[in-house]
């Protein structure tokens, strides 16, 4: 099989969400929060790099550790907090920047770095002229998950702000109150101080009704970037599993709502209102790679909310400046299909669901036993599985480009006893029936399939039976053509 780039886009044992996507030179660099496998808190770990050459997104190298928590000088118990969501932009002065919201403390940090991957060096914290740290004063709003942009022209401006809705708001305590919207503030070309700000320019849920934003009002994630002479804000809105965009002309004013990106349940994408995954929070943003613009996001593991993986998807930016809604696949930054004949491990599905539907991961919660996850046995290693899957449970992988597909096998184990279903579509056609016996260890079994030729396609993988398997992996078969 030729060299193929999956979704999660990083080794399987990586968890990196929240990605922000750049270009600097002739390669791709993702900064994200970091995830623990198999952990209990959102970002648990200091920020590491990812880069690959924008001309082979196949090619991911790991950078190392760019930053670690005690070096922020805020907090004094600093090794315990958390490093959440990051962004970097290139200053006036050639440097890299790196702006970080430290745990719930409500103010921005600052680190810099003369490469785009290196180890950065602790900065400061965004501070108004008199040097009041910005998030500190009586009437400042929270600062939290900051996005940054530098202009050709010097101009600096910082996108922050974070504001729960419903039951999510009960889960969090702040010591200043959450803005109602996006905020921005203009810094100076020490991309440290404040300059102008900061201004609310993009309504949250509670403020959106009425307007053209109502039903996706901003809840956190701001990233922005600069398309031709338009400026598109990214965000994560109130409900949680999706991204949607805003345009201006302004960089920091009169935004309209543009749409959904992506949803990381696939909801809204073509109409669909049920989930073909399981949702929680998502964050990320769009970037240009050679010809190609992207929207980098993350999905959920292991049961929890905490171990989450950055994946991509192609995007279209249309000659009206619209962006269509995109799914979620498994082939993700993979110049076109993967292959229809070879090995793919089962934890690149990009739908997943238990025979009553898919679920969304909720802070502080483990999702009930009734439902599978993908994860891993160790952490260092990388080879993901989906465990727990149990009668009506369903597994989803988009999309294969088939020449002349005649077997399908899987690597399963597991107490269960019954068949695999593989199907085209989530309630499509079955094309080949698989038995499943009970193991305790790894075992390949395969059936024929129904024949299938020149053409893209899914693959759902239904287990009906009882008890529970785990799935490794599926294998491909193609005849050979001559």
């Amino acid at each position: 099989m030729s060299k193929l780039v999956f979704n999660p886009y990083l080794p399987s044992y990586e968890y990196v969400p929240d990605g922000e996507p750049h270009v600097f030179g002739d390669r791709v660099y993702v900064y994200g929060s970091h995830d623990q496998f198999g952990g209990n808190a959102f970002c648990v770990n200091d920020y590491v790099g990812w880069s690959a050459p924008t001309n082979d997104l196949t090619d991911w190298k790991y950078e190392g550790v760019i930053y670690r928590k005690e070096q922020d000088a805020y907090l004094e118990d600093a090794a315990s907090r958390r490093l959440f969501a990051p962004d970097v932009q290139q200053g006036p002065d050639g440097r890299y920047y790196l702006y970080y919201a430290f745990d719930f403390s409500g103010v921005i940090g600052v680190a810099v770095c003369d490469t785009p991957a290196g180890t950065y060096e602790y900065y400061g914290h965004v501070h108004y002229a008199d040097g009041t740290v910005l998030g500190t004063k009586e009437d400042d709003y929270f600062q939290y998950d900051p996005g940054v942009l530098c202009e050709k022209n010097g101009k600096v401006f910082l996108y922050t702000g974070f504001r729960p809705e419903g039951e999510m708001s009960k889960r969090f305590s702040f010591a200043k109150p959450t803005a109602p919207g996006a905020m921005v503030t203009e810094l100076e070309g020490d991309m440290l101080t404040v300059k102008k700000g900061p201004c609310i320019f993009l309504p949250c849920a509670g403020q959106a009704a009425g307007t053209e934003f109502e039903g996706h009002g901003f809840f956190e994630a701001a990233s922005v970037r600069r398309v031709g002479d338009d400026y598109y804000f990214i965000y994560s809105s109130e409900n949680g599993h999706e991204l949607c965009y805003a345009v201006s002309r302004y960089p920091d004013r009169d935004f309209r709502y543009g749409g959904v990106l992506i949803s990381n349940g696939d909801i809204g994408y073509e109409g669909r209102r049920e989930p073909l995954n399981y949702t929680g929070t998502n964050h990320g943003s769009i970037e240009k790679i050679r010809e190609q613009w992207y929207i980098f996001y993350h999905r959920q593991t292991n049961g929890n909310p905490y171990s989450r993986q950055g994946c991509a998807e192609k995007i279209t930016i249309c000659e009206d400046g619209s962006i269509p809604q995109v799914e979620m696949t498994s082939c993700g930054l993979n110049q076109g299909p993967l292959p229809g004949n070879g090995r793919y491990p089962a934890g690149i599905a990009c739908g997943l669901m238990s025979g009553t539907g898919a679920a969304p991961y909720l802070a502080n919660t483990q999702i009930s036993e009734e439902h599978p996850f993908i994860t891993q046995d160790k952490e260092d290693e990388q080879c993901q599985y989906i465990t727990n899957m149990r009668s009506g449970a369903k597994a989803g992988y988009k999309y294969f480009f088939v020449k002349a597909l005649r077997r399908i096998a899987v690597v399963i184990r597991g107490n269960g006893s019954g068949i695999f279903r593989v199907q085209t579509d989530c309630q499509g056609d079955c094309i080949a029936e698989i038995p499943v016996k009970p193991s305790g260890l790894w075992q390949e079994v395969s059936a024929s399939a129904v024949e299938l030729s020149d053409q893209i396609i899914a693959l759902w993988f239904v287990y009906e039976g009882t008890g529970s398997i785990d799935f490794q992996a599926f294998i491909l078969e193609e005849e050979e053509i001559c």
